[in-house]
C-alpha cells in the first residue's frame, strides 16, 4: 500500500488492530506509532509501497542459559516491540531509516562481508541478510523505516526483536512467507554467532517470534521442540514487573560466550559435545576430577544447566496444572540457580558495581515484608533487568518503590503478547 492507503486503513481498522496485537489499554499508543511509521516512510521514500511489521522483545522466565548447550527452556513474548514499514526497493540495496536510534544505513546486497565491528546494528543485518543466503533463500533491496520500544541492551532481546523484524520482512518481501519460525531463529544466530562474534543460541529468537508462553525443548538445535501453552500471568494474580537497573550489557559478549564455552568444557570431559548430554550423577561422582579439568565456575554452571533442565520441566507441568504455588516456587529456584551457580548477576571482578543484585536484594527484602511474590534475575544477566512477580494489588506500591532506586522510567509493568514476528495484516 501506499501513503495514503496506509492512512485510510489506520484510521478505519487501526485501533481493531492495535487492540488485538497490544490490547485495550495500549492500543491507542500503538495506532500513534504506526501513524508515526507511515509519516516516516512518506518522508524519506516518498510514494513508494510498503507494508507493516512488527516482532515482540521476550521474557525468560524459566532455563536460564540452557538453549546453547541444548536444554529446555520457558519464555514468552511481551507487547514491547519493534515495528517497521518496508516495501521493495528494486535494487541491490537496503536502505534502513531507524527513528529511534537516529540511524540512517545503506548495506549493498553485493557486500555482505564480516568486518571487525562486533557490535551494532550494521553488522547484524548484513549477517541476517547473508545467513538468508546461506541457507538457500531470497534477498532482494529494500526501504525499511523503523521504530522499537523494546529496551535496549538491558535482557528482553531488542536485538532478537530487530533480527525477527527484518527476517519477517524478507521472507515476505522476497520470499512468499515460506519459511517458518525456526528457520527465522536460526538465521538470527547465524548473525549473532559470526556478525557479532557471540554465542548465543536459539532462545531469544523463538521466543520472540513465536508469541505467548512458549516451551522449547532444544536437544535437536537444528529442529528445536516448540510448544505454545495457554497461560498468562494474570492467571496467576500477578503482575510482570522488568526492572532496569541502568547498565547495559552491550559490551559484555565475553562474558555471554564464557557460560556456553564453560558448559561444554565440562561436557568435553565426558567425551560429549554439550551438557544436554550428561546427568548431574556424573558431574557429581567426578566434581574432583572434573574441576581440575574445566575450573570451579565451569564445575557449577553445569550444575545449574542439568537442575534448571528438570525445573523447566517441573515449572510446565505446573503451568499444565495450575499448580501455580509450585510454579512461583520453581521461578524462585530458577533465579536463586542463576544467581548462586550461573553467577551471571554481575561481571568477573567487578564487585563495586553490581545494579542487578541490587535490585533482587531491593525486591526479596520487599517482596519479603509482603510474604508473596517473586523475582530473578532476567535473561542473559551480567547486567541490564531483573523480573518480578507482583500481586496485582501490590504492583503500583512496587513500582513506586523500585523507581524510587533505579529511576521513575527503569520500572515497566508487561504484557505478555500473543502474536509473535508478523507482518501486520489490517
Amino acid at each position: 500500500m501506499r501513503y495514503d492507503q496506509a492512512v485510510e486503513v489506520l484510521k478505519n481498522n487501526g485501533m481493531e488492530k492495535m487492540k488485538e496485537i497490544y490490547g485495550a489499554a495500549c492500543a491507542g499508543e500503538n495506532l500513534k506509532r504506526y501513524e508515526n511509521l507511515a509519516e516516516g516512510y512518506q518522508k524519506y521514500f516518498k510514494d513508494q509501497e510498503f507494508d507493516f511489521f512488527s516482532a515482540p522483545g521476550r521474557t525468560e522466565i524459566s532455563g536460564n542459559h540452557t538453549d546453547h548447550n541444548s536444554g529446555k527452556v520457558l519464555a514468552g513474548s511481551i507487547h514491547l516491540d519493534t515495528i517497521a514499514a518496508a516495501g521493495r526497493n528494486g535494487s541491490d540495496q537496503i536502505r534502513m531509516i531507524s527513528a529511534t536510534y537516529h540511524q540512517d544505513m545503506t548495506i549493498s546486497l553485493n557486500d555482505l562481508e564480516r568486518t571487525n565491528a562486533t557490535s551494532g546494528t550494521g553488522p547484524l543485518l548484513k549477517g541476517i541478510l547473508d545467513g538468508f543466503r546461506k541457507r538457500g533463500h531470497k534477498v532482494g533491496g529494500f526501504n525499511v523505516y523503523t521504530t522499537t520500544n523494546v529496551i535496549g541492551a538491558a535482557g528482553v532481546s531488542s536485538s532478537a526483536s530487530f533480527e525477527m523484524l527484518i527476517c519477517t520482512i524478507v521472507n515476505h518481501l522476497f520470499n512468499d512467507g515460506a519459511l517458518d519460525i525456526a528457520e527465522y531463529a536460526q538465521i538470527g544466530k547465524y548473525a549473532e554467532n559470526k556478525f557479532w562474534n557471540k554465542q548465543s543460541g536459539l532462545l531469544d529468537q523463538m521466543a520472540c517470534a513465536a508469541g505467548g508462553i512458549v516451551t522449547i525443548d532444544f536437544k535437536d538445535q537444528a529442529k528445536p521442540v516448540l510448544e505454545k501453552l495457554e497461560f498468562d500471568f494474570d492467571e496467576l494474580g500477578h503482575d510482570l514487573v522488568i526492572v532496569n537497573t541502568g547498565k547495559g550489557h552491550a559490551d559484555l559478549s565475553d562474558e555471554y560466550s564464557s557460560v556456553p564455552i564453560e558448559m561444554k568444557k565440562v561436557a568435553q570431559y565426558f567425551g560429549k559435545e554439550v551438557l544436554r548430554e550428561c546427568t548431574l550423577e556424573e558431574v557429581i561422582d567426578h566434581a574432583t576430577e572434573v574441576r581440575k579439568f574445566a575450573g570451579d565456575r565451569a564445575v557449577l554452571r553445569a550444575i545449574h544447566f542439568l537442575t534448571e533442565d528438570e525445573r523447566v520441566d517441573t515449572a510446565v507441568k505446573a503451568i499444565k496444572e495450575k499448580d501455580y504455588a509450585t510454579l512461583l516456587n520453581v521461578i524462585t529456584e530458577s533465579g536463586n540457580s542463576s544467581w548462586k551457580y550461573l553467577q551471571n548477576c554481575y561481571p568477573s571482578g567487578e564487585h563495586k558495581e553490581q545494579p542487578v543484585t541490587v535490585a533482587l536484594a531491593l525486591t526479596e527484602v520487599y517482596l519479603k515484608k509482603l510474604g508473596r511474590g517473586v523475582c530473578r534475575v532476567h535473561g542473559g544477566g551480567f547486567a541490564g533487568v531483573i523480573m518480578a512477580l507482583v500481586p496485582h494489588d501490590d504492583t503500583d506500591a512496587y513500582v513506586a518503590y523500585m523507581a524510587k532506586h533505579m529511576g521513575k522510567d527503569n520500572v515497566y509493568k508487561m504484557r505478555i503478547r500473543n502474536a509473535g514476528a508478523i507482518k501486520v495484516e489490517f
